[in-house]
């Protein structure tokens, strides 16, 4: 558990850092240019991302139940992702309503995510990995919401076609995803 609890610290500390030090993120960028910081930013949160899924390998190994969810959490799991995946495509069709009305799709995509899994998982490991994440969407969001009513943004509708092709482009997404993916990448089968 330690090594998942490390990478966390390391990957969402970095991710938090908008969060908790917006000031210094920007006097960083100021200092050292967009690009480098990009570039540490990367370096930093790959080496937390490894360390996590490495960490979270080990806790799967140590079993640790903290409670057996009942099989209905699985198929509540299974729609709140397809839902979550529409959310991750409104994050990257520019001009939908989806984005317009959620700000940030992508980090209530995670917010589902991490709730869904929560949800359908009772081991220590799993827990601490999506309650950790569950914890910061939950306040990335909140902080990415009051930046954008300080500064006024508007996200823009472009018509019902971009709305059309984040939705299919979420639910293809989720199927490939949920039928061929999880269970070479993750290990488990979501059904």
């Amino acid at each position: 558990m330690t090594y998942l609890i490390a990478g966390l610290v390391v990957f969402l500390g970095m991710h938090s850092v908008r969060i908790v030090a917006d000031d210094f993120r920007a006097r960083t960028v100021a200092r050292i240019g967009l690009n480098a910081w990009k570039a540490v930013y990367s370096v930093v949160s790959i080496a937390g991302f490894v360390l996590l899924v490495w960490g979270y390998g080990l806790s799967r190994a140590e079993g640790g139940f903290l409670w057996h969810p009942p099989r209905w959490t699985n198929h509540v799991a299974a729609l709140f992702m397809l839902v979550s995946f529409v959310l991750l495509a409104a994050a990257y069709v520019p001009g939908n309503r989806i984005k317009a009305r959620v700000g940030h799709p992508m980090v209530a995509a995670v917010k589902l995510w991490a709730f869904a899994h929560l949800l359908a998982n009772g081991r220590a490991g799993d827990v601490v990995l999506f309650g950790a994440f569950l914890a910061w969407a939950i306040a990335d969001f909140i902080a990415a919401r009051r930046r954008d009513r300080a500064a006024g943004t508007d996200y823009p509708v472009l018509g019902l076609a971009r709305d059309a092709i984040t939705v299919a482009g979420g639910v293809v997404a989720y199927a490939v995803f949920a039928l061929w993916l999880h269970v070479p990448l993750i290990g488990v089968r979501p059904y």
